[in-house]
């Protein structure tokens, strides 16, 4: 166990230096942040060094690799300085009506389909003075532009986070099948034969021919016939109205198509898994007023754009919002 003696030689310079550089991974970017130059920020990394007695950081290419010791110390360092900050900086009231400035947003495009417009359009109304930017994102590419400060948040299925971010649970998306009954003379809803034997456009951003669809479709005996793939789902309307085919696509897109382009939505005839939808948001905005309210107002904005195109998915709510702890009174 640390004793007192090591326990003082860490101040709080060196765990906010040691906090920096495990989200840059370069020591001249990290310094800049630090309002340091350089050598003042090797010399704290050098002194963190020896009194852990560990290199906390390897040198790979032109970053910094962590140890396993700094990642196993990272969260609890990032909780530490997080509820420190919280303690001597409280968040000030934030007023949409009098802010001049932009949200960002990341979204893959079947989301933004179903909640960019009325994102915007709540916003219009609360914040009038203020600019929404939707920013088109790959999901391997998420934690680096949240880093590098290209949204507030995103939305996707994220992967397991870093310790200074936050994923927060959203819904639960489930997939159904689109296709426009003028072309495809098919019952509702579809019948496995029908599915396995008609037509399948798919959408992938890598060109894939093949995803979980097929994969539950071969447990049952079958395969589909896939005959186009698009990288984007904003092609399926006019795909779809065009030749008698099938895709099967996340449930909020689905019934935004089917109102907008008069196409017809069936159950898959088998069972798929749910995808866990998330907003993935960093830890130093957690309490920041700015940001809790607008990731209150776009939770708010999925559970009524959801409920109103007739999607039974629930919303969760409060994972995505900050509250302050309530302290118990001193006895």
């Amino acid at each position: 166990m640390m004793n007192d003696a090591t326990l003082r030689k860490i101040d709080l310079n060196l765990l906010l230096a040691f906090s920096v550089l495990m989200q840059e991974r370069n020591v001249s970017r990290a310094a800049e942040r630090l309002l340091l130059g350089q050598p003042g920020l090797s010399a704290a990394l050098r002194r963190l060094r020896e009194t852990l007695d560990d290199e906390l950081f390897v040198r790979v290419g032109r970053g910094l690799q962590p140890t396993p010791r700094a990642l196993s110390i990272a969260p609890a360092i990032e909780d530490a300085l997080s509820g420190i900050e919280r303690a001597i900086r409280p968040p000030a009231a934030f007023d949409p009506a009098d802010w001049h400035g932009e949200f960002r947003i990341g979204l893959c495009d079947n989301l933004e389909s179903s909640f960019f417009g009325p994102l915007v359009a709540r916003l219009r109304q609360l914040a009038p003075n203020a600019r929404l930017i939707s920013v088109a994102f790959d999901r391997r590419d998420a934690v680096r532009l949240l880093d590098e400060g290209a949204f507030d948040f995103s939305i996707s299925v994220h992967d397991e986070p870093a310790s200074w971010h936050v994923r927060a649970p959203l819904f639960e998306q489930a997939s159904l099948c689109i296709y426009d009954a003028r072309h495809l003379k098919c019952a509702t809803p579809l019948s496995l034969k029908h599915f396995a034997t008609a037509p399948h456009v798919t959408v992938s951003l890598e060109g894939a021919i093949s995803s979980g669809v097929d994969v539950a479709l071969a447990r049952l005996g079958h395969r589909r016939q896939v005959v186009a793939t698009v990288p984007r789902f904003s092609a399926l309307p006019t795909t779809l109205r065009a030749i008698p085919a099938i895709a099967t696509v996340p449930e909020a897109i689905a019934r935004c198509m089917a109102q907008l382009h008069d196409l017809t939505i069936s159950e898959p005839p088998f069972e798929l898994p749910a995808d866990p939808v998330t907003m993935l948001y960093r830890r130093v905005d957690q309490a920041d007023s700015r940001s809790v309210w607008f990731r209150r107002l776009f939770v708010e904005v999925v559970a009524e754009a959801l409920e109103a195109s007739g999607c039974r998915m629930g919303v969760s709510k409060d994972a995505c919002c900050y509250d302050p702890p309530v302290l118990a009174e001193a006895v």
